[in-house]
């Protein structure tokens, strides 16, 4: 059960970090790094912790219950190979937010940036543990979206903007193409567990769907890993911060292609299509990443290359598919990450310490850094494949795999020499990277002169440089266990032999490393000097970038043709698309309903019906009222639809849902003041308009009335239908059965909401907070027109001693009603689980005492003496909410599972209680701060009035003051906390 526990820890703690480093402000440039930091320790020690459970061929299975009875739930799964992994993502992302630290500006958002990598480097987790392989697609998107993020961090620059669009628009892409594959597996293995899957290979092979299944799981994990004809988008992610770009090339995001692969091996591969394709892709992404490498001018442009080229490597790796292929595979991206994250952290420190990253500007830099300088050459030769160092491992594994595969086909006969030419370009755009950055003369013209960043910064750097030699000298030692461990969950118990040792004699290997360092050597020699002056590629290696098909999808098929369909089938205006909406909605509902018998018996009406029927006539006269008044007399139309809403809480009362009343009573009061001080800002209506009477408009507007007839009539048939339900078929009945004996409540309603559907509840609340954050940054940038500018016309006409006691007595009235209102909230909070109430209640009650506060005084002065700050309530409900919900994990129930019993109190005695109460406060925060963010979005509008009204205004004032000081005594001291002169916050003018 701890090893479970620990799993869904790991992947909650990044998210958990990223949503605490987010908040932090922004100037804790200490504090989000420390936090981050401390975050994948974390995970390093819940990896160590759990390491003696996969060695072996062991895993670790955690089920997080959510829907039991429609088979909904997490899974996460933990072994050799996801352990290994994890170890990098959180290895080298400890480093890189070490790095980070220096590198970053403290003028940098960092809050974003450090929230941003940890959300980034959970979503990772997820689709590395995921059990589930929709649960994996779900991550896989999510990766896709904060990549996103972090590419595009420096918002101001066009080229991030682009690069980071470009990211999203193709892995998003190939994530939709991998969820259509995931979907299609799981209905032929019948099973969406991965191990299920894993399991049942042949199955998968001899279906009839095994090619669309491996044509859409390929291209998804194509885009993600930057394979032909995909690699164009990774060079414009350079865009990013190098910090990003280190742990995105190295352990995160493109790895998670390559990781897919080998994961996903034994289900769809050992088959000549998987080999064909993955193999062909993978050798040509190898050697046009390594021959455009070359040519790059920008260092880290160099290293993107170079990093498209070792994917191609490691996708062929996969696509041969032999047991050493595989081991050669897993190896290299252990090697891959530790060398490719240091060259870019090295890549990172050049252009933070020179000011550039252009090679033609860039020479002789060993002399002004040395130690850096010595870090990268032996970073460098690593990934060109030198002994003692690890790349050359992997590497001559890759050569010798290359060598002995060769079932008779062209492909098996040209991968031997395919993978030598690949090798050659590696060696020559390393021995480019180091003579040109590190060697000859004297740099000049450089924005910075160049010097040893701090010691902390080079740090990383150096951790990663030891263990390429270490792995590289004492590989055995250093990750044979691990590696051992890692093959076993993917290929079993048996396992090849194969050797780890440096030297295995003369062999076709080494042959071929042989021939790539002498050709490699070779060809930078012959271009040495001229590479600056080229262009960054050939023209061939340029058409072959996929670039240019890009750029002709995104700008035909996404824009032009959506605008051409959009032109052809979006109606003029607002009315005519909701008119639209409509009917479309009308006709699936009829044509879902038609298909039903309907043998609903009509209910017998009484006397009493007979009366409350009437009512309801009084209900549909205020509701047809306000619709034909909200055209020029919008205040009036708000005073209908009130009594429309006070029919329906009648209406809740008759039916004997008094809960419902009260929260209807309650919203009706809120919305109505917040509309009426919404129209308060709202242009005067002119009367003077002639309205529309042609024929057009006639037949316009009693259409609208039929329709509207119409699904008023649907409603309510839908509405009698459910409650004409004879007895016991209701699911009602169920929860009235088991509201008290599960759920610890006996009001009905509320245990529903807290209790048994509180996901539901929980997602209400969480878009009552999006639109209130909305409604506020919308209000934030609305300005009143001129003529609301003005007070109204009973404040405007108000002077001398009337000034003094406009709404006086209402005001000593609304101040004194606060504690009250205060009392009644709590006491509909407390009552909610037993009697009608809730936490919902209580919030609109509490937030209608504020509303009250605001009405009667002036926004300076209430805000002056009550501090609400909204956003913080609305975030403490939210977080209040799931961490109820969350702690059933921690007893092994599923998410906001509640758990009821008495407490012995005190002086008190036996008292009920449950853990739905704690969700409960939850909501009720949030609906506070919701309801007063709108509240202070609304009431702020006075203070933001234009330089010239607010001139204008204050002027008024001044003058009114003057007289009423003339013409009006002064009150008396004991008076004077009332605030003189009222200004509260009107709700009639040009409404």
């Amino acid at each position: 059960m701890i090893a479970q526990n620990l799993l869904i820890m790991l992947v909650i703690l990044p998210f958990l970090a990223a949503g605490i480093a987010a908040t932090l402000p922004g100037d804790s440039r200490n504090s989000e790094a420390w936090i981050s930091g401390l975050a994948m320790v974390a995970m390093l020690g819940i990896l160590a912790a759990l390491h003696p459970e996969v060695q072996d061929g062991g895993k670790i299975i955690a089920q997080v219950r959510w829907a039991d009875s429609i088979g909904l739930g997490l899974s996460f799964r933990l072994d050799g190979f996801a352990w290994l992994f994890m170890v990098l993502v959180a290895g080298i992302g400890f480093l890189v937010v070490l790095y980070a630290r220096y590198y970053m500006s403290p003028d940098d958002p960092l809050a974003r940036f450090y929230g941003c990598l940890l959300a980034f480097a959970g979503a990772m987790s997820g689709v590395i543990l995921s059990g589930n392989i929709i649960q994996l697609v779900v991550f896989w998107e999510l990766t896709s979206l904060t990549s996103f993020l972090l590419i595009g961090y420096w918002q101001n620059r066009s080229d991030a903007r682009d690069g980071a669009r470009m990211a999203l628009a193709t892995t998003a892409a190939g994530g939709v193409c991998l969820l259509v594959a995931m979907i299609l597996l799981g209905q032929v293995v019948g099973s969406y567990q991965l191990d299920a899957v894993l399991a049942a290979g042949a199955k998968i092979r001899g279906s009839a769907l095994y090619m669309p299944i491996l044509i859409l799981f390929l291209l998804g994990a194509f885009t993600k890993s930057a394979q032909f004809p995909f690699q164009y988008w990774l060079p414009n992610a350079m865009a990013a911060p190098t910090p990003v770009s280190a742990y995105l090339h190295s352990a995160t995001m493109v790895k998670a292609g390559v990781f897919l692969l080998v994961r996903f091996e034994p289900a769809l591969g050992d088959s000549q299509a998987w080999f064909q394709i993955v193999t062909l892709i993978g050798m040509l992404t190898m050697l046009i990443g390594a021959v455009a490498a070359l040519f790059q001018h920008d260092l880290k442009g160099l290293l993107a290359y170079s990093t498209i080229s070792h994917l191609g490597l490691i996708t062929a790796l996969a696509g041969i598919g032999s047991e050493e292929a595989m081991v050669a595979a897993v190896f290299h991206i252990v090697n891959h990450a530790v060398f490719k994250a240091s060259l870019f952290m090295t890549a990172g420190i050049i252009d933070h310490e020179t000011g550039t990253r252009d090679m033609r500007k860039l020479s002789g830099l060993y002399r002004y850094m040395p130690v850096t300088a010595t870090l990268a050459i032996i970073a460098s030769a690593a990934m060109a494949g030198v002994p003692l160092l690890n790349g050359f491992l992997s590497k001559e594994m890759f050569f010798q795999a290359a060598y002995e595969w060769n079932n008779g086909t062209p492909l098996d006969d040209a991968l031997p020499y395919l993978a030598t030419l690949a090798g050659v370009f590696s060696v020559a755009y390393s021995l480019r990277f180091i003579v040109s950055v590190f060697f000859g003369p004297e740099p000049k013209g450089l924005p910075h002169t160049p010097h040893e960043p701090p010691a902390l910064m080079r740090g990383p750097v150096a951790v990663l440089v030891v263990i390429c030699l270490a792995v590289g000298i004492l590989p055995q030692q250093m990750v044979g266990p691990e590696l051992k461990t890692a093959m076993m969950s993917i290929l079993g118990p048996d396992l090849p032999y194969y050797s780890l040792k440096i030297w295995h004699g003369v062999n076709a290997a080494l042959i071929m490393s042989g021939v790539a360092f002498a050709a490699g050597i070779m060809i930078y020699l012959a271009g040495h000097g001229r590479f600056e002056k080229m262009p960054e590629g050939p023209p061939l290696l340029r058409n072959l970038s996929g670039r240019a098909a890009y750029d002709w999808v995104m700008s035909t098929v996404m824009l032009r043709y959506p605008r051409e369909i959009l032109r052809v089938t979006t109606a003029p205006g607002l009315q005519v698309q909701l008119r639209s909406m409509v009917l479309l909605t009308l006709a699936a509902t009829w044509f879902a309903l038609s298909r039903l018998e309907w043998n609903i018996p009509m209910p017998t009406l009484s006397l009493p019906e007979t009366v409350f029927a009437l009512l309801w006539i009084v209900g549909a006269i205020c509701a047809i009222g306000a619709a034909w008044q909200a055209n020029y007399h919008r205040f009036a139309a708000l005073v209908l639809l009130g009594g429309a809403g006070l029919v329906t809480c009648a209406t809740f009362v008759w039916l004997s849902a008094p809960d419902l009343a009260v929260t209807q009573l309650l919203v009706e009061i809120v919305t109505t003041v917040l509309l009426l001080l919404g129209l308060r800002w709202m242009p005067k209506r002119d009367p003077d308009i002639p309205r529309d009477q042609s024929l057009r408009a006639r037949f316009r507007r009693r259409g609208d009335l039929l329709i509207a007839l119409i699904c008023g009539s649907g409603v309510t048939a839908i509405a009698l239908a459910i409650m004409l339900t004879p007895p016991g078929a209701s699911v009602g009945d169920w929860f009235l059965r088991h509201s008290y004996s599960e759920g610890g409540g006996t009001n009905v309603v509320n245990v529903i909401l807290v209790d048994f559907r509180a996901f539901d509840t929980f997602g209400e609340i969480t878009v009552l907070a999006i639109v209130a954050l909305t409604v506020f940054a919308l209000l934030r940038r609305f300005r009143p027109a001129v003529e609301s500018a003005e007070k109204p016309s009973p404040q405007r006409h108000a002077t001398g001693s009337t000034l003094y006691n406009y709404l006086y007595v209402p005001q000593i009235i609304m101040q004194w009603l606060f504690a009250p209102i205060i009392m009644l909230a709590a006491y509909l909070f407390f009552r909610g689980h037993d009697l009608p109430g809730g936490g919902f209640a209580a919030g609109v009650t509490l937030a209608i005492g504020l509303l009250l506060q605001y009405l009667a005084a002036d926004v300076r002065w209430i805000e002056a003496r009550l501090t609400v700050l909204p956003v913080r309530w609305m975030a403490v409900g939210l977080a209040v909410a799931s961490a109820t919900g969350a702690g059933a994990w921690i007893f092994g129930y599923p998410l906001l599972s509640a758990h009821a019993r008495y407490l012995d109190l005190p002086l008190i005695g036996q008292v009920p209680f449950s853990t739905a109460m704690l969700f409960d406060l939850g909501v009720f925060s949030l609906v506070v701060g919701a309801i007063v963010l709108m509240l202070i979005a609304i009431a702020h509008q006075s203070m933001r009035l234009g330089p010239r009204q607010r001139r204008s205004a204050e002027t008024e004032e001044l003058d009114q003051l003057e007289e009423a000081t003339e013409e009006a005594p002064q009150p008396e001291a004991p008076h004077q906390d009332i605030p003189r002169p009222a200004a509260p916050l009107a709700t009639g003018g040009a409404a």
